[in-house]
């Protein structure tokens, strides 16, 4: 069984363009995460980070990305699942 290519391995630099690369220092530990929100608009893409910060801890974005001739937006966060959410 073949598995499906990471989309953001090594072998790719720049999937997304506008998106960072996630590297190791995103996900050195268990329970650290890299979310990124593909949604229609603003709204929806921060409404989605917004439900994930009430679960856990999250380094939240300020702004989304827009690609010229793209339809929608995204969005990339960090999660901490090992802190509570910011009360």
């Amino acid at each position: 069984m073949t598995l499906p290519r990471r989309e953001n391995s090594g072998e790719l630099q720049n999937v997304v363009p506008g998106m960072r690369p996630i590297n190791d220092a995103h996900v050195t530990e268990p329970r650290l995460a890299v979310v990124e929100v593909a949604a229609a608009d603003d709204e929806t893409a921060f409404a989605i980070q917004e439900l994930l910060a009430t679960q856990c801890a999250v380094a939240a974005a300020d702004r989304t990305i827009h690609e010229p001739g793209e339809p929608g937006v995204r969005l990339r966060c960090y999660l901490d699942l090992r802190q509570q959410p910011d009360a």
